[in-house]
């Protein structure tokens, strides 16, 4: 079941733009489920824009006015349809939050999963180290609109751009749930690591939890645990979204462990992974730790630690803390406060 998380995600939404692009047979495909979702984002104070390109034909005139009767809060741009809608929409001389552009699928990579986040360098990467683009991102038929996509947010045109696939509640489940729908392309990500705060960050972190759970990684953390030791747990936040944890487990005077590190498959190989690390070592390392380890089969976290300078090592003075877990390696790193 998908679990909204509205009053933290809408406070980053309320007072700027959020505008959706349909073209006209997706628009016919998902008229109602699209209106749900933009009446949606209007009760909730979000200011939005919808382009479309209906032709003014008489067969469409039913459907212009049944757009303008049920979203009368809504800007409706309309794109003539012998333009390219692509490059009309993202020309578009007002600067926008959010732009979000329904299609009939994913954003897919050359081995048919969806893209789940992306920056403008890594896609100009991808098309300067392939001479097709289809070995990077499979909507081969994309290559264009991505240029100008990536032009739109470097110029500081648009701080985001999404693109997800047509359907009930798409919008809305892209906008305030962990895990999303589509794809998100930014460059101005601002990255926080704090610690656990609310009722509902601790809901947002089980959440994440849960993810790593099914696949075998960590051991279960109730609910009552989670909120018990709250001031234990820290959440990486990005633009105010927690998309990521990690537990605090002191082990003696100089010594922390990190557990419970989860990052919303959303946010992966984004670097998350590197900065909530890092940052929360820095914040350890204030308050005067220096040795840190961290138990995990997770080959990903693994890989991740020997990035940042842990080695796989299980020092006799953490033999009780081993015995815990025995069959499960654990890494090591030292940092002294400068």
């Amino acid at each position: 079941m998908v679990q909204l998380y509205l009053n933290e995600y809408v406070k980053n939404l309320v007072g700027r733009t959020v505008c959706i692009a349909c073209r006209e047979g997706i628009l016919r495909d998902h008229f109602n489920e699209i209106v749900a979702d933009i009446k949606f984002l209007v009760r909730k104070g979000v200011a939005t824009t919808l382009f479309h390109n209906l032709p003014h034909r008489f067969a469409n005139q039913k459907l212009l006015k049944k757009l303008e009767l049920r979203l009368p809060e809504t800007s409706l741009i309309r794109i003539a349809p012998e333009l390219d809608f692509y490059q009309e929409v993202l020309q578009h001389p007002d600067t926008i939050y959010k732009l979000i552009f329904l299609e009939r699928r994913y954003l897919i990579d050359n081995k048919g999963y969806k893209i789940n986040a992306l920056t403008t360098r890594r896609v100009r990467e991808a098309m300067a180290d392939y001479a097709d683009f289809g070995d990077f991102i499979g909507n081969v038929n994309f290559k264009d609109t991505m240029n100008r996509i990536c032009e739109k947010i470097e110029a500081g045109q648009c701080e985001r751009i999404h693109i997800l696939p047509a359907g009930k509640n798409t919008i809305k489940h892209e906008l305030f749930t962990v895990e999303g729908t589509g794809t998100m392309i930014a460059d101005n990500f601002s990255e926080e690591l704090r610690q656990v705060q609310t009722d509902e960050e601790v809901a947002i972190v089980r959440r994440i939890l849960a993810m790593y759970k099914r696949s075998g990684f960590l051991k279960p953390r109730s609910r009552q645990y989670l909120s018990d030791n709250r001031h234990h747990f820290f959440v990486t936040a990005i633009d105010g979204i927690v998309v990521g944890c990690l537990e605090q487990k002191i082990i003696d005077e100089r010594t922390v462990e990190l557990g419970a590190l989860a990052i919303s498959a959303r946010f992966r190989n984004q670097r998350v992974g590197v900065f909530t690390v890092n940052a929360f070592i820095d914040k350890m390392v204030e308050q005067g730790y220096s040795r840190f380890i961290s138990l995990t089969r997770n080959p990903r976290l693994q890989a991740l630690y020997l990035q940042l300078g842990f080695v796989e090592e299980s020092p006799p003075e953490y033999s009780r803390r081993q015995s815990e877990s025995p069959d499960v390696q654990m890494f090591l790193k030292e940092r002294q406060h400068q």
